[in-house]
């Protein structure tokens, strides 16, 4: 059975509760789950019953089992926030992440991140591995993109998140990123899942292409699972029966993870679209229904990208759809914030 300290139980009443179970020898664990303090008690609810433990100062109730979920939200008010270098993710303030699909070459990318970074973004993103559908189309420049990476978080001061596709890669990118990337194509390579979970590095976890929402959050659960509680989880959009986008956004998503769990969620519109044109009113939509910020894809020659050109942002229109995401949140009476 768990004992639930209320979340204004105060140090003294905690200290007391600790003690009543001490006298009563029984076995227990103090832990703590957002701001509240747990006690796991390993004993029989009659036993509980008959020392009226929630008539102690400080107690607001117990449950016969805690779940064992680590991303699941036990309690309403539980809030993971994710750092990444300066930036925190899930505070309640917008996070707009922003780069080329694919690092292609050193200027490109310093092009870009300084143009992101005069419209208002929080974040660098950008493909250094890029798992590509057919063997054939340019697969990233590997450590070399991780290197013009690093030198663009220099000149800007933007930290980076870059994708990870392999167990053997994850020591050589935590060199440089500051963010790890799980792939949609990878939500269920669990070897992956465990070695960035036994990093400590935020993970970017992207919802797979036909996973459930369940699914989603049990991938997140191999992460934290290995002791790495820093996740942001990222709708990408869901494969369906329908041919005008290259996926569908599940915006219902974001208030269904909000209820079942306590990490931040974030959205790509640029995948979940296919279509440049879909970014703007998609990347609306969703910090409208709550998302806790965007991961938006920005090229400053799309005509010319190696990779997913057709859904990238110019700088032009991305910052236009900064100043316009900035009035929306200041319109929104939940929000009222400014983007970052």
């Amino acid at each position: 059975m768990v004992l639930v300290m209320s979340i204004q139980a105060n140090n003294t009443e905690i200290e007391a509760v600790q003690q009543r179970l001490n006298e009563g020898q029984l076995a227990y664990q103090r832990s703590k789950r957002g701001e509240r303090v747990l006690f796991e008690i390993d004993a029989e609810s009659a036993t509980l019953t008959a020392l009226d433990v929630t008539s102690w100062s400080g107690v607001e109730r117990t449950i016969a089992e805690m779940p064992r979920s680590l991303v699941g939200r036990a309690f309403p008010e539980e809030h993971t926030t994710v750092t990444v270098g300066p930036v925190v993710i899930g505070d309640g303030k917008f996070v707009v992440i922003a780069g080329p699909c694919a690092v292609e070459n050193h200027q490109q990318v310093l092009e870009i991140a300084q143009a992101i970074k005069e419209s208002g973004a929080a974040m660098l993103r950008g493909g250094a591995y890029k798992p590509r559908t057919s063997p054939y189309s340019f697969q990233g420049l590997g450590e070399e993109a991780l290197r013009y990476l690093v030198e663009a978080r220099q000149a800007t001061g933007l930290p980076i998140v870059t994708e990870v596709v392999a167990v053997e890669q994850v020591h050589r990118v935590v060199q440089y990123a500051d963010m790890l990337q799980v792939g949609a194509r990878n939500m269920q390579n669990y070897a992956l899942l465990q070695a960035v979970g036994e990093q400590r590095k935020p993970v970017l976890l992207k919802r797979g292409m036909s996973a459930t929402i369940s699914e989603w959050l049990n991938a997140a659960e191999y992460i934290a699972a290995k002791g790495n509680s820093q996740i942001v989880l990222c709708e990408r959009g869901i494969r369906t029966f329908s041919e005008s986008t290259r996926n569908t956004l599940d915006l219902s998503a974001i208030p269904v993870i909000k209820a079942r769990s306590h990490l931040p969620i974030i959205v790509d519109p640029s995948h979940a679209s296919g279509h440049w044109h879909l970014v703007e009113p998609l990347s609306l939509a969703a910090a409208a229904v709550g998302a806790d910020g965007l991961m938006i894809e920005v090229h400053n020659h799309p005509e010319q990208a190696l990779s997913d050109g057709a859904q990238s942002l110019t700088p032009y229109n991305f910052t236009i759809l900064m100043q316009k995401l900035e009035r929306l949140l200041q319109a929104l009476p939940s929000r009222g914030h400014d983007c970052d």
